[in-house]
């Protein structure tokens, strides 16, 4: 459906491999300035070397409040923290600064994974003569553990803390739909404001996918095993891709209504314009066909009012493996014809849950300056991949608007579209 409300982004915020905050994001994308290392926990161990994209310059201590919280928050939720942080400094919200009853929080996050740390002691009282014996967990492993550690890993934390320290008593939601959460997130977002249940929402998503049990899974997520630097591991759309790349990061924007930004003298960045969510029921274990793909940037096309032609720029899912590359691309080209288009996930990987958020940031500091931005490791053309790929250095954006695409493996897709302020 068509956005009624004249909603605007008057804040961002952005944690991730190539930068805290939006100065750091940006001008490593436009220095062509990658985030992805090899992966120092899997130094010995035995399997291929993989390539990983982490935050490594970020102290939570110094935004968290009150900082006892960091008692109580995962890797995940300490970057949704400090992204939400940040996107609501740049938006001028803090606390007693806006009427908190009018004030909500969405999140995206992903199932969080405890820490190995927290739980080895509680295994090791599960061992017998060598073998882990799940009867004693009730009884011997449960005292091992922190007595507030299930506060850690839910998904509804993110949301909850953002609230809670910036006093925003309005709808507060949470979003667990794998790499389309974010965008997922920030349209319910939109849709608090224009029910009238809010005036301003803080939306977006945080992931980690650096975590072990992630690497103990790995093989269904078809990861990169080769590549000779981790900064050309993750190859969208490039003919010699060979599979995705796991990273962590958070991102947030501060989504409001025109008339309670201009009330309180914030500039908007952008405005949302349309979004659009679609499904492919598939059978299990096999691959998606992008006809969902297809299905979301054609509504959310129609909702806009827009030709093809006004479509700025896509900001691709590229996840950098074989068939979901083949499938977006030819989804794109179907639907929107040549238009340009960039993939952030060469940059930082894969975020999971963090992944839209983070792009769709992207999408509006190239609005704001008027540049899309690269796609790293663009070398050779597929044939399969039938897009207009930006690589090399920056194109100029000739029309100030971008189509954000996220995707997952279950069959869900979202796209939104973004426009200029005015």
């Amino acid at each position: 459906m068509p956005i009624k409300t004249d909603v605007v982004i008057t804040g961002l915020g952005v944690v991730c491999p190539i930068g805290v905050g939006c100065d750091q994001f940006w001008e490593s994308l436009r220095r062509g300035r990658s985030g992805l290392r090899r992966a120092e926990i899997l130094d010995g161990a035995p399997m291929s070397p993989a390539a990983v994209g982490e935050v490594t310059n970020l102290d939570a201590a110094q935004f968290v409040r009150p900082r006892k919280a960091l008692k109580v928050m995962s890797r995940d939720i300490q970057l949704a923290f400090v992204a939400a942080e940040l996107a609501c400094r740049q938006a001028g919200i803090a606390p007693g600064q806006v009427d908190p009853e009018r004030l909500g929080v969405v999140f995206g996050a992903d199932m969080i994974s405890c820490e190995l740390e927290e739980l080895a002691p509680a295994y090791r009282q599960c061992l017998t003569n060598g073998s882990f014996d799940s009867s004693r967990w009730g009884t011997q492993a449960m005292g091992e553990m922190f007595p507030l550690w299930m506060l850690k890993y839910l998904p509804n934390m993110p949301a909850c803390h953002i609230g809670i320290a910036l006093d925003a008593r309005g709808p507060n939601n949470s979003i667990v739909l794998g790499e389309v959460s974010s965008l997922a997130a920030i349209a319910e977002a939109v849709r608090v404001i224009e029910r009238g249940q809010a005036d301003a929402m803080i939306a977006g998503g945080t992931g980690c996918r650096t975590h072990p049990i992630v690497w103990s899974r790995r093989p269904i997520y078809q990861p990169c095993e080769r590549f000779r630097d981790p900064a050309e591991a993750c190859r969208p759309f490039d003919a010699r891709r060979a599979g995705q790349v796991f990273g962590e990061g958070a991102g947030a924007i501060v989504l409001e209504r025109r008339e309670h930004a201009a009330a309180r003298g914030a500039r908007p960045l952008a405005r949302l314009i349309s979004f659009a969510a679609s499904f492919e029921p598939k059978p299990r274990h096999s691959l998606i066909t992008g006809e969902a793909i297809r299905s979301a940037i054609r509504r959310a096309l129609a909702d806009a009012g827009l030709t093809p032609q006004q479509i700025g720029h896509v900001n691709a899912h590229g996840l950098s493996t074989l068939h979901d590359d083949a499938v977006e691309a030819q989804a794109i080209r179907a639907e929107l014809g040549s238009v340009p288009v960039t993939a952030l996930k060469s940059f930082f990987g894969n975020l999971a849950a963090g992944t839209g958020a983070v792009e769709l940031v992207g999408s509006v500091l190239a609005i704001v300056h008027r540049e899309i931005p690269i796609t790293l490791n663009y070398e050779i053309p597929d044939p399969q991949c039938p897009i207009e790929v930006v690589h090399g250095q920056p194109a100029p954006l000739h029309e100030p608007t971008a189509l954000c695409l996220n995707h997952a493996w279950t069959g869900q897709a979202h796209a939104i579209i973004l426009g200029p302020a005015d």
